[in-house]
């Protein structure tokens, strides 16, 4: 940072409206989902305060209960509040949930006088009942204090006004006061690490966590070249004989470190109760209440799951019913495009074969890919992120949570499958919320066996060119069988998360606190702007970066050929036998092969195989799908094990690499290929071989 730049942390727990905050301030567009875990990692953003010349850069900082550190989120936020040399931390509290909220602003305390509190969400707190008297507040905590509707973008002015005094601030008193022989012991420790750790920690936060057995001694030791830890293990040393004391005092007192953590995280959530008693009003005595009636139905044992599935099954049928035009419309509008740039080829003249190359392989894979997945993805996004931004994406995963207890697994993993809904290259980098590493493998390892919007386009189609019955529309049975491939998915997910558990994986499930935010009216701009920007552009773009190269590879495999065969017949012929036994054949095997990049092309390749052309083929409408599809062997059963392996098989390249980037294991990299292509593999050849049977 330049020298007119001022570092600021904004810290808070998750669902206070922090990114929110951040983003008004700051103008940069992070996203600003409503359920737990959201934010990761730490994003920056600069302001500038009127005339001032002065500029601060804000660092969003992971949502957080707690700095104690139990989990990667804490420990981010704590070191970064501690040793990044920032000069003051705003931290945002939910006006409605202060006695929870302040328990982090008073940890912050502890690490800095430099605080500024931002009580954010003011409306919803009114609408409950809630007052929060800020002045008094003020005076109860020494810092100052503001209030805010962040999202209508109330008391920002405010906020940024008293910046500076923050920076000025200095507390009379530790913000929290603990049982005498706690203090005695900090004190002596206290006095003896403060000249060592001069202006690099607070010495009464570092004697609290050192006494805890807090991992700081390391953090710091990277900072003083390992003084701290060698003058601690120095029992003759100033600071090793004031450890011993220490530690002596608080064995007298009966005090073990976990009974010393216990004890302090006590005397905090007093000490926020407390405040809260004296600084808000409450006028409605349950003010949960509409939200507790709407939960009696959506996080019910018996009702919740069927709720969640029926939900689940509108958005599809949604997605399904509307997605068709657009897609005819944007593969009409290519092909014209692709008429007038074949016939620019030709004028210059261009060879046929790189003519054949550009448009017959990889423009035409390209503009499949757009066509088949845009339309989906610009429908059913907007309607998943509305349910993130209403509130009800924390149900679902409470919902799901004992039975992800039950396969020993964490329950957060529910949010990380959610979000393997979109893409499973998101739902893998998601995993970071998860604290345990081995837990965290286990998502990553089972994210798969979610499908992701590059798998819809092709589950639609089977479903609807295969399993129309009655009277119900295909559109209909299409959404009842997508549903029932994600139900599969999901009991996979806990069947191998249980399996993983017990064998290559073992260990105990860890407990975590999963927040139910409150119901919220949804900001209907800002989702579709989010949920096309954040999630359907970047989707698309992956698939497109990968699709180029998949149809130069197609496009000479379908046209190089070897003794008047191609390459791709050749291949398809080597695979069929083994296609024969999964209830497959050898182009649908061959077409998921060469699908790698991107799922979306797996049925344009399953096509050019059977018609013997060069290029990827398309098709005219459901109907004609299935047409060409029987005309070729395919029966209901080989559709239904093409689609129950187009859930269970490899992840795509992008999910590969994210998989490899978050785990830095090879092993673990080619686990997440092997079990969900086993899984697939052994499910098709018992539904082939019931079938043979029958």
């Amino acid at each position: 940072m330049s020298s007119n730049e001022i570092g600021i942390a904004l810290a808070g727990n998750p669902n206070v409206g922090k990114s929110t905050v951040f983003n008004a301030l700051t103008g940069m567009h992070q996203h600003t989902g409503n359920w737990t875990g959201k934010t990761v990692s730490t994003a920056r953003g600069k302001i500038i305060v009127g005339d001032s010349d002065k500029e601060y850069i804000l660092t969003d900082l992971p949502g957080t209960y707690s700095l104690m550190a139990h989990s990667a989120e804490e420990q981010v936020a704590r070191d970064f509040i501690c040793f990044s040399g920032s000069r003051g931390v705003i931290v945002v509290c939910d006006g409605g949930c202060l006695e929870r909220n302040l328990n982090l602003a008073l940890q912050v305390m502890e690490i800095t006088p430099h605080v500024l509190l931002c009580v954010n969400l003011l409306d919803e707190a009114e609408k409950k009942g809630i007052t929060p008297d800020l002045r008094k507040l003020e005076e109860t905590l020494h810092i100052p204090v503001c209030g805010t509707a962040a999202r209508s973008g109330k008391g920002l002015d405010e906020l940024l006004s008293r910046i500076d005094e923050a920076f000025e601030n200095t507390l009379p008193a530790p913000p929290v006061t603990y049982d005498e022989n706690i203090e005695k012991a900090v004190n002596v420790l206290e006095k003896a690490i403060a000249p060592m750790l001069g202006d690099i920690l607070s010495p009464r936060f570092a004697a609290l966590r050192i006494l805890e057995g807090c991992d700081i001694i390391e953090t710091v030791d990277s900072r003083t070249e390992g003084r701290l830890s060698t003058a601690l293990s120095d029992k003759k040393s100033p600071v090793g004989t004031a450890f011993e004391k220490a530690k002596e005092i608080l064995r007298e007192a009966d005090i073990t470190r976990g009974k010393l953590r216990d004890m302090t995280v006590t005397a905090i959530v007093a000490k926020a109760a407390e405040t809260v008693c004296e600084c808000v009003t409450v006028k409605v005595p349950d003010y949960y209440e509409r939200d507790r009636k709407i939960d009696r139905i959506l996080t019910h044992r018996i009702w919740g799951l069927p709720v969640m599935l029926l939900i689940l099954t509108l958005i599809f049928f949604i997605t399904v019913k509307l997605a068709n035009y657009p897609s005819q419309w944007l593969a009409d509008a290519f092909s014209s495009l692709g008429t007038l740039l074949r016939s620019g080829l030709e004028s210059i003249p261009a060879p046929d074969w790189l003519t054949g190359l550009l448009m017959d392989g990889i423009y035409n894979v390209l503009t499949w890919v757009v066509s088949v997945m845009l339309p989906p993805m610009a429908i059913f996004f907007p309607m998943f992120t509305l349910l993130e931004d209403v509130g009800y994406l924390p149900r679902a995963a409470f919902n799901l949570d004992r039975f992800f207890s039950r396969a020993n697994a964490c329950g957060k993993q529910a949010l990380t499958m959610a979000m393997g809904l979109g893409c499973n290259a998101a739902g893998i980098t998601g995993c970071r919320i998860i604290d345990s590493p081995r837990e965290r493998s286990i998502a990553i390892l089972t994210n798969n066996f979610m499908p992701c919007n590059g798998r819809f386009p092709t589950l639609i189609a089977l479903s609807a060119a295969f399993f129309t019955v009655g009277g119900l529309t295909g559109d209909g049975v299409s959404a009842l069988m997508v549903t029932a491939m994600i139900l599969l998915g999901a009991l996979l997910t806990f069947l191998f998360s249980a399996v993983l558990s017990k064998t290559w994986l073992k260990g105990e499930s860890a407990s975590f606190a999963l927040e139910l935010p409150p119901y919220r009216r949804p900001q209907i701009g800002k989702v579709l702007v989010r949920s096309l920007l954040d999630r359907t552009v970047f989707v698309l773009g992956r698939a497109v970066t990968a699709a180029a190269p998949a149809g130069l590879i197609i496009w000479l495999m379908g046209n190089v050929q070897i003794g008047g065969t191609s390459i791709l017949r050749i291949c398809a012929d080597f695979l069929e036998p083994a296609g024969r036994v999964f209830g497959m054949d050898g182009a649908i095997l061959l077409a998921f092969v060469l699908g790698f990049p991107a799922n979306e092309i797996v049925i344009p390749i399953m096509l050019m195989i059977y018609t013997g052309a060069g290029a990827p083929v398309d098709y005219e409408g459901v109907s004609a799908l299935a047409e060409m599809l029987r005309a070729n062997g395919w029966t209901t059963v080989t559709a239904l094990c093409t689609m129950i392996f187009m859930l269970c098989h490899f992840p795509c390249a992008t999910a590969c690499m994210t998989v490899k980037k978050e785990t830095g294991s090879v092993k673990q990299t080619l686990a997440a290929i092997i079990i969900p292509t086993l899984a697939g593999l052994v499910i098709c050849s018992i539904i082939s071989g019931i079938a043979a049977l029958l």
